[in-house]
């Protein structure tokens, strides 16, 4: 597979990478053995990137991946990990301190001395602006608790601040045909500064794999039943923020744009991975099929310029109104 470098960590990471939230909790329950395998078949289809978090499963996805390294002894895996959201969003919450404790936490799961990377998870926006914050970062960094730390963010403002900082590696940040704006701004000022983009809810979280309906029924613990209007958590990581009936009708007009042999899923991987200044994109998995599938998009062709046109006008017509002032 494809790999780009995250220049500020050192390190070349696969275009196509996995994000393990499934593997944790909200997407509804994963065996334990199922959830090995999915990671065994992602890094069989080429993945090195595996993203991450220490409240995904208060703990677990973290846990699951630690194990499954132990098998992998030598493999040049990249794995990203966030902190942050096990503690109320307050910036007063944003310390030293807490940064050692949690990371300390991450390290154990994960069975590292030193974590490749660490992101702050969607923190509010003043702990972008906080000088104390980001000196406490590099704090992590000299100890060697972390090599390197990024943040995950909800909107274009706050990857901008966090681009400008010297230290900043990575920023990780919800890019799909729903959710354009990253193209503006965001993504020439991360290529420019040499920070890598890791593009999450790839998918709108499934929304563009073309497979849900207006019947399609998500179980009670699924984060696309309980998080549709932002109950729990910001509403952009639910489908992109989009309203369902209106993604579903969006999601029909962009599976009708999938090249012959590709699904409209591997579709919307590959748009995200042709943009300029993408580092990797995360889609989850939850069974042995959709990681070999997801890791296959790294293989097409690039799409026509014919198809990159219907994307924007597709965004246009239906989306924009919708998510662009808002995130």
């Amino acid at each position: 597979m494809e790999k780009r470098t995250l220049e500020r960590l050192g390190r070349q990471v696969s275009v196509v990478g996995l994000g393990t939230w499934q593997l944790g909790a909200d997407w509804g329950d994963v065996r334990e053995e199922d959830a090995l395998a999915v990671l065994d078949a992602a890094v069989e289809g080429g993945v090195t990137f595996l993203d991450t978090a220490d409240v995904y499963g208060d703990g677990r996805s973290e846990q699951l991946i630690g194990r499954f390294l132990k098998t992998r002894g030598g493999q040049d895996i990249t794995v990203a990990t966030k902190m942050g959201r096990r503690v109320p969003q307050e910036p007063e919450n944003y310390t030293l301190e807490n940064f050692r404790a949690w990371t300390d936490r991450s390290r154990t799961n994960l069975g590292v001395d030193t974590l490749d990377l660490v992101q702050l998870h969607c923190p509010p926006t003043a702990v972008f602006e906080s000088d104390e914050v980001f000196d406490a970062l590099d704090t992590l960094v000299e100890e060697k608790r972390i090599a390197a730390y990024g943040v995950s963010v909800e909107t274009c403002e706050q990857a901008l601040t966090a681009i400008a900082r010297p230290g900043t590696a990575s920023v990780q940040i919800i890019f799909n045909a729903f959710r354009l704006k990253p193209l503006e701004k965001v993504l020439p000022a991360a290529a420019e500064a040499g920070v890598g983009i890791i593009a999450r809810v790839p998918l709108a979280s499934g929304l563009l794999s073309g497979k849900y309906t207006k019947d399609t029924v998500f179980s009670a613990d699924d984060h696309r039943t309980y998080n549709r209007h932002g109950e729990a958590f910001d509403q952009g990581e639910t489908f992109s923020g989009v309203d369902y009936e209106t993604g579903l009708s969006a999601a029909a007009e962009f599976a009708a744009l999938a090249p012959a042999g590709a699904s409209p899923a591997q579709t919307a991987l590959r748009w995200i991975i042709q943009q300029p200044g993408v580092s990797t994109v995360i889609p989850g998995a939850r069974s042995i099929e959709q990681a070999r599938a997801n890791a296959a998009a790294a293989d097409l062709a690039p799409l026509p310029e014919e198809t990159l046109t219907a994307v924007q006008d597709l965004y246009d017509r239906s989306i924009r109104a919708q998510v662009h002032h808002r995130w």
